[in-house]
């Protein structure tokens, strides 16, 4: 039987690389492999790790939470196409917000590595001690911070430098005045209590949880937007090869988030499996909490939330539309590509 306990440091370990990660001159996080292949960082320990709790949930007759980024396969603002209009008219400034702000957000991502989560055994009636949520704190969210935000200490990036170093390559640096992520949409009903039967730092991890799986969702959409831009042949024309590098970038950041996808979709399918202790000195099941708390989030994520970002996106763009020389033109090929 596969081990089930482990410790930060064997959850932290990296594997042997051939060769570091260094793109324009800047060290970043996991490194390539012999046959030249890149390998995330953290992932020697880690991953065999998760294949035994997998193995184990399934054992206990459980299952990893089966939500996939489908989820989030509706309304987005701009569209691929709808960027590539704007690009072939000179107007890169909203891709290259779309590669800062997307670093930035993932460089606030490393958050992870610095807060503690609550205890979660006390309210657990089941052992947790050889379960993927029994070691949050003893390594997989420092794991899970490092890689969103590098260690700046080390001179290592992490997901954010690689966001800009992609950025840097086609658009090279300082090409658009610096940008911030705009401020988070909120829920209307955000403060209320969905799981009212357990302690309320109890319901702020499943809520966190829950949320960091649509935020590695709503990413791993965009992701795959991004590469397909950077692919396209009729853009970057003079940079081809720096784009088609900048897109591999990309694709070894989603092999690293596909890892934190994997952790996510497991921590919560272990909590359904599991009873909880309410407040009342009673219990209900982990699947009734999960359950219920992310239905709620759900409906927000695929059918509120998108349209509000969309209405707001489309008001900026369409002003940035309005300056070039051929606004009506360009306005009209950019609602085309909607």
């Amino acid at each position: 039987m596969s081990r089930l306990t482990y410790s930060q440091d064997e959850l932290l370990a990296d594997h042997d690389y051939a060769e570091d990660h260094v793109v324009l001159g800047e060290r970043l996080h996991g490194g390539m492999l012999a046959d030249g292949s890149y390998q995330p960082p953290r992932a020697l320990v880690r991953e065999p790790a998760f294949d035994a709790w997998e193995a184990a949930l399934r054992d206990r007759g459980g299952e990893p939470f089966g939500a996939t980024a489908q989820l989030l396969d509706g309304l987005r603002m701009p569209t691929p196409e709808q960027q590539l209009v704007l690009l072939r008219n000179d107007l890169g400034q909203s891709f290259w917000n779309s590669l800062t702000i997307t670093g930035k957000i993932e460089a606030k991502g490393r958050l992870l590595a610095e807060m503690a989560f609550p205890d979660l055994q006390p309210v657990i009636v089941d052992d947790i001690s050889e379960m993927a949520i029994g070691h949050l704190n003893k390594g997989l969210l420092l794991a899970h911070g490092l890689d969103e935000g590098g260690l700046p200490d080390e001179g290592i990036g992490g997901h954010d430098a690689m966001w800009f170093a992609a950025r840097d390559l086609v658009f090279g640096p300082g090409a658009f005045p610096d940008v911030e992520p705009p401020e988070n949409i909120g829920r209307a009903d955000a403060g209320s209590r969905y799981v009212p039967e357990v302690a309320p730092e109890i319901e702020g991890t499943v809520s966190f949880l829950a949320n960091l799986l649509i935020i590695e969702f709503r990413a791993e959409i965009g992701f795959a937007d991004t590469q397909q831009i950077l692919r396209t042949a009729d853009v970057f024309t003079d940079l081809r090869d720096n784009a088609e590098l900048a897109a591999e970038i990309v694709e070894r950041i989603r092999i690293d988030e596909a890892i934190h996808v994997r952790s996510l979709n497991l921590y919560l399918g272990e909590m359904r499996s599991l009873s909880f202790r309410t407040l009342d000195g009673g219990t209900v099941s982990g699947a009734e909490l999960i359950d219920r708390f992310w239905s709620g989030l759900v409906n927000w994520a695929t059918v509120e939330q998108p349209k509000l970002a969309a209405d707001e996106t489309r008001q900026m763009l369409h002003g940035r539309i309005a300056v070039h020389d051929e606004a009506d033109r360009v306005l009209a090929e950019f609602e085309a590509a909607a």
